[in-house]
């Protein structure tokens, strides 16, 4: 197992329901062992197994929540 851990900025989240829904999110996501999203820093902190999931599936599972995940 190759647990790596991802910083990732996430634009348009304006209240807690928001870091619950891309936290939820990304911890039902396989291969992800903890998610934490912050609200006023903008962004998500993911501690992933690299053998099962690519960052790539991470930022788009929270585009697809319809917020944005710069590049």
């Amino acid at each position: 197992m190759a647990t790596q851990t991802l910083h990732l900025s996430v634009l348009g989240m304006t209240c807690k329901n928001c870091t619950r829904s891309v936290e939820r999110t990304l911890a039902s996501t396989p291969g992800v062992t903890k998610a934490s999203v912050d609200l006023q820093a903008a962004s998500a902190t993911v501690e992933y197994d690299a053998d099962l999931v690519k960052p790539e599936v991470l930022a788009n599972a929270i585009r697809d929540l319809g917020y944005e995940v710069p590049a």
